[in-house]
């Protein structure tokens, strides 16, 4: 095999169009050597002899793209001291751009005999390994531009791309649970009926199957277990692995684009899959253990561990930081992805001990003209010491707004103290980020993510069914802030199936009628259950994988009609915070950006926060929006009033007077009760239990094309309605 003098840069292995160069960093190495893999694992060894700044490299005219390598290191092996090369390991590029086959868990993946971790296991890996892939980098993006949409504009859908299409009729069997499934034309219809603008993907950089699980018959699901920062994961490509997966993720990419809908990868940079020291040597300890891994500082042997899986990336080190940015800027520039979710953000922020939000990840980021450009939205937290950082990320980032989760759940199963908190979580959280110069958006909302219940399950359950997971119902989180409504689990008791379904759309209306970014779990718009398990991260089956065939359409088509409100109207998604000052209106006297009212109409009053209320109304001025269009003339919205009653009682709440508004239209109620129109200003309006009710400011009928109206838009609700059960509670929007 030719070898010539190489580049050090890039790292990984690049196709030229001619040949490949080879390039890996390695500053504990001594001996470098490539291996090239035959189908049939016949091995070709190249030593690179070529080193510059600790970068190993090599240029093979005759590589192809689709040919399978690895490495073998040769260093020093002294476990106490934190140095663990090996030569009989075959090595995972850390910059593989696709990977090819899996690990099959044989001793030889450990650099140690089983019960001595101290010592040298010189088994030869090959033949049990996942083995990098050379790829051809050109594609035919045919004109394609990311979609750029404002995070003002933004409703994020957070999807498994196995649990997301594994199921769905309409696809093609050989294409389901794969990269083709998720651009499949069935898949993004659906997505732009409910006016999704991003969908965030768990994890698709290259994961590892963990041993424990396969054991058990379980595997991983989530993927939260990464091994490749550049490569997509191999099981999700219907075409092969052999380099194939990349071209068929940028088709994904592709579609989605061109149907308005950027894709955000929910990405694992604080670990890597090799755990702690009883874990295996797959690809960075055997590589440079040191450079790429936080060790105890005083006994080298073992790792610090700030996220519960063995390991902590180190990003003190240079190469660990540059490995992190080149992988973010790859997955912008060659898979045109439009931004990323960083899983437990904090660990990416402890450069020493304590979390730092001025550390030098966030330092590079700020100032990379690639990376600082596309959207970042942090999970604030890991479980390390002071690991909880919401509202404490640079300007630069979102945040998933933890507290939103838990107020919105809490006030809506009865909790009274929550009144208040769930008045400033509505606003888009203030408390946590105006005062470091952010907005609004800076708030990712959810009440439902991966981690827990769906939306269905948390109005189900009260205790966690996790029996599946082989725990014995130890694992996931036991205080679920949910209400079951007095029967646990299943039931067919039309009173309680009722309020199910009312506080479901409670859920799905709040979330997105509140000010900030919307997240919304993929198939809870679709009533998606998980028999109570709120930890399916081993549940890769039917327990995670959303049901079409039982697909709940009158709460899609809520759920679409609601997301259309939110889309038509910027009073719900405003760019700046309330500061409830007067605001100059065309007629009359001005009038506050926002009011919360009492039941009687009044405002409410700094002891009514105190006084253990559970119904609230909220009134948003459209003239406190004062933005410009497109020709730079100024707009404003409607106004629209908001009623909240988490109370178990029906609640006669009075309109305002007719000084602010002479009437008013009932636009949504989730209690699925005749819409009423032209009510006039200062009347009751009565909201029922567990409910919340939602009127615009009355106008005449405008020349809006009659398909396109709120209205109308639920004709097939309307109909469904007609047909369904007194159990389905249908909504009413119009």
């Amino acid at each position: 095999m030719d070898a010539w003098p190489g580049s050090a840069y890039p790292l990984g292995a690049t196709f030229d169009g001619s040949g490949t160069n080879f390039a890996l960093f390695s500053e504990a190495a001594q001996r470098v050597e490539l291996c090239l893999f035959d189908e049939d694992g016949t091995e070709t060894r190249v030593d690179l002899i070529d080193v510059d700044a600790y970068v190993w490299h090599a240029y093979l005219p005759q590589v192809q793209p689709g040919q399978r390598y690895g490495y073998r290191v040769h260093g020093d092996y002294d476990p106490k001291n934190g140095a663990r090369c090996n030569p009989n390991k075959v090595l995972l590029d850390p910059y593989a751009k696709a990977t090819a086959g899996s690990y099959d868990w044989h001793p030889s993946l450990f650099s140690y005999n089983f019960g001595d971790p101290l010592s040298e296991n010189n088994a030869d890996s090959a033949g049990h390994v996942m083995l990098g892939v050379v790829v051809n980098p050109f594609f035919d993006w045919a004109g394609d531009r990311h979609p750029r949409t404002p995070y003002s504009d933004t409703v994020i859908y957070e999807a498994h791309v196995k649990g997301l299409t594994m199921q769905h009729p309409d696809i093609p069997e050989e294409q389901r649970g794969t990269y083709a499934a998720l651009g499949h034309p069935a898949i993004i219809e659906h997505l732009q009926k409910l006016g999704i603008t991003a969908i965030e993907l768990m994890p698709v950089h290259q994961f590892v199957q963990d041993s424990t699980l396969l054991d058990k018959g379980l595997r991983n699901y989530w993927g939260y277990n990464t091994i490749g920062f550049f490569a997509p994961h191999n099981e999700y490509s219907s075409s092969g692995d052999d380099g194939q997966q990349v071209p068929e993720f940028k088709s994904m990419v592709r579609a989605m684009h061109a149907a308005g809908i950027e894709v955000i990868l929910d990405v694992v940079y604080n670990h890597t899959a090799e755990g702690n020291h009883l874990g295996p040597t797959l690809s960075f300890k055997g590589i440079d253990n040191g450079a790429y891994y936080r060790l105890v500082d005083d006994d080298r042997q073992y790792y610090m561990d700030y996220t519960g899986t063995g390991n902590t990336l180190n990003v003190r080190h240079p190469h660990a930081l540059q490995l992190i940015m080149d992988s973010l800027r790859y997955w912008v520039t060659e898979m045109r992805v439009d931004g990323f979710r960083f899983d437990l953000a904090s660990a990416l922020a402890r450069e020493f001990y304590d979390v730092d939000r001025l550390s030098t990840f966030f330092e590079l980021v700020q100032q990379d003209p690639v990376v600082s450009q596309v959207k970042l939205i942090a999970e604030p937290w890991d479980v390390g010491p002071g690991g909880y950082q919401v509202g404490n990320f640079p300007p630069q980032w979102t945040e998933w707004n933890g507290k939103y989760r838990d107020t919105v759940r809490d006030f809506w199963r009865g909790e009274p103290s929550t009144l208040g908190e769930f008045a400033v979580r509505l606003t888009g959280s203030a408390d946590l980020y105006e005062n470091s110069g952010r907005h609004p958006v800076a708030s990712i909302n959810f009440v439902t993510a991966h981690d827990g219940f769906t939306i269905h399950d948390l109005v189900s359950y009260n205790e966690k069914h996790n029996e599946a997971n082989g725990e014995d119902n130890n694992d996931g989180e036991s205080h679920n802030r949910s209400w079951n409504m007095g029967v646990e689990g299943p039931t067919d008791d039309p009173v309680i199936q009722r309020l199910r379904a009312k506080q479901q759309r409670n859920f799905l209306a709040t979330l997105l009628l509140s000010q900030g970014v919307p997240m919304i779990l993929h198939g809870d718009e679709m009533g998606r259950t998980q028999s109570g398990n709120n930890n399916t991260y081993a549940q890769d089956s039917q327990i995670s994988w959303q049901n079409w065939d039982k697909a709940d359409e009158p709460l899609i088509e809520f759920t679409a009609a609601v997301s259309r409100l939110r889309h038509d109207h910027p009073i719900f998604r405003r760019s700046r915070f309330f500061h409830g000052r007067p605001v100059e209106r065309e007629e009359g006297a001005p009038v506050p950006d926002i009011m919360w009212l009492r039941t009687d109409g009044s405002e409410m009053s700094p002891d009514d926060w105190d006084a253990g209320y559970r119904s609230v109304g909220v009134f948003l001025n459209g003239d406190g929006i004062r933005q410009r269009d497109v020709r730079g003339a100024e707009i404003t919205d409607d106004d629209f009033l908001i009623y909240f009653n988490a109370h178990d009682e029906d609640v006669d709440f009075t309109l305002p007077p007719t000084t602010l508004e002479p009437a008013w239209d009932v636009v949504v109620d989730t209690a699925g009760n005749a819409a009423d129109s032209e009510i006039e200003g200062g009347n009751p309006i009565t909201v029922e239990a567990k409910s919340l009710m939602v009127l615009r400011a009355h106008s005449a009928p405008t020349t809006e094309l009659a398909d396109h109206s709120v209205s109308a838009s639920l004709a097939m609700l309307s109909a469904a309605q007609a047909d369904a059960t007194p159990a389905a509670g249908a909504p009413r929007i119009g």
